[in-house]
């Protein structure tokens, strides 16, 4: 197994909880640096399979999966990513690529021959995914996430609210089009460590809370997949 994995569980909390973590945290942890007020935006295209792959492992509980996804901060369209999460029992990694804008939009069009050709690794592999196992680009995931880091354990918690889900994946670039909430209008609290989680930290998000196994791609798949 690679040595970069690291813990992550996922709680969802009542707006209640947001107040007391988010003071909690404030007076122990910093805010992550790329926070505009506390919080930015995020913009996340996801892959999956003509026959549902990912969607399928993720409610079938697969202990390894992988997922593919593009992503915006702040609709800003001179920063996008493309990562893959890899998920493993409690346990998750992260590849990273950047990619420009002309690069999504071929890949919105379907003109994906140039990533077989590039020095990115990932961008690679995900060609070589979207040409033997039909990987395509299949829906839109928007949210505002409050992000926190305390630097012992290496620990990120964030909290992530008004989860979207939009029409339409061609629409990655409008960041005014028609969105829908997911179900429930959940507020997802996440926390993600190394080899040890402080208990300054524990305490601060209470981890009495019901750990849940949650998924916005999921989620916002509900509208489209007939699965969930």
């Amino acid at each position: 197994m690679r040595d970069d994995y690291r813990h992550e569980i996922k709680f969802e909390i009542s707006q209640g909880d947001v107040i007391a973590i988010r003071q909690r945290l404030g007076a122990l942890a910093r805010r992550d640096s790329h926070a505009r007020d506390g919080s930015y935006l995020i913009r996340s295209l996801y892959f999956d399979t003509a026959e549902d792959t990912a969607l399928r492992e993720k409610l079938d509980g697969v202990r390894f999966r992988e997922k593919f996804r593009i992503r915006a901060y702040n609709k800003n369209k001179s920063y996008l990513r493309l990562e893959k999460k890899t998920k493993l029992n409690g346990l998750g990694t992260k590849d990273m690529a950047n990619l420009r804008e002309n690069e999504v939009r071929k890949i919105l069009d379907g003109n994906i021959w140039w990533m077989g050709n590039t020095s990115r690794e990932l961008v690679r592999e995900l060609y070589t995914r979207m040409k033997n196992q039909n990987l395509r680009p299949r829906v839109l995931v928007d949210y505002t996430r409050e992000p926190f880091v305390y630097d012992p354990g290496n620990v990120r918690v964030t909290i992530d609210s008004n989860i979207r889900t939009g029409l339409s994946f061609q629409d990655f670039f409008d960041f005014e089009c028609p969105t829908i909430p997911v179900k429930g209008d959940p507020v997802i609290l996440e926390v993600k460590w190394d080899s040890f989680l402080p208990s300054v930290i524990r305490d601060a998000v209470q981890l009495d809370h019901r750990e849940i196994a949650y998924s916005k791609y999921a989620s916002c798949r509900m509208f489209d997949s007939g699965l969930c």
